[in-house]
């Protein structure tokens, strides 16, 4: 029983002891669920890694150059975050930071300022002009211009393959194919050889024959319209 005890003793100690985040950094209660996070004039060069829950970030007198992009984001119950002293380097690392301090000025005791490149050191970071960063993310271009040149060439390839198309096409060789669809009737009575005809009623033979002869075609000019169907166009005929 006394055994017992000593341990609930114990993990209420260890419950009630501050939080420690991994490194040199301190990390102390404020109140319930809200942490202070100091990690003062530790020598770091990389911002680490907090709780979720901090409420004080104390990142100033550092070896800090930029700061990743999102750091900031997960960090809701966050109500002052010290940075300044540190050698910030404002390039293109330095847009996330910029971008943030903008929006959550408030949050910042002091505002942490550029210590290169020479021709900025001393300015705030809140005070970079927009020109600095209208190069940033021209680092991906590369993968861009290779899209662009796939692209580029697919689309030329296509090209290609349609011109080639058109032009199989119009060196094509085209064959049509007459069928004698009539070949079962008698061309002086205009009766069907074909025995399921026989017992059908049919107009008479005259009427027939005279339309006939005013639908039926010149015949004496078919060879000259196929031979400039071929010569000109490469149609041919061929009787089937």
């Amino acid at each position: 029983m006394l055994f017992g005890m000593v341990i609930v003793l114990l993990v209420l100690l260890e419950l009630s002891t501050p939080q420690a985040v991994s490194g040199p950094c301190q990390c102390s209660a404020l109140q319930a669920s809200e942490l202070r996070v100091n990690c003062t004039s530790q020598n770091l060069r990389e911002v680490p890694h907090v709780p979720v829950d901090t409420m004080e970030l104390h990142l100033h007198n550092n070896l800090l150059t930029s700061v990743p992009v999102g750091y900031f984001d997960t960090l809701h119950n966050l109500r002052m975050a010290k940075l300044s002293g540190n050698p910030f380097h404002c390039d293109c690392r330095i847009q996330y930071l910029s971008t943030w301090l903008l929006k959550n000025g408030a949050l910042v005791p002091a505002m942490p300022t550029c210590a290169s490149p020479h021709a900025l050191a001393g300015k705030a970071i809140t005070e970079l002009d927009d020109s600095l960063f209208s190069s940033c993310g021209e680092g991906h271009s590369c993968s861009s211009v290779v899209y662009n040149a796939v692209l580029g060439f697919m689309l030329c390839a296509l090209n290609v393959v349609l011109f080639w198309s058109l032009q199989l096409a119009k060196d094509s060789t085209y064959i049509l194919g007459i069928y004698e669809k009539h070949a079962g009737f008698e061309a002086a009575s205009l009766r069907s050889r074909k025995p399921k005809h026989s017992g059908k009623k049919r107009r008479s033979s005259l009427a027939l024959l005279n339309e006939l002869e005013r639908h039926v075609p010149n015949m004496e000019i078919f060879p000259q319209i196929i031979d400039t169907l071929h010569m000109k166009h490469n149609i041919k005929l061929k009787e089937i």
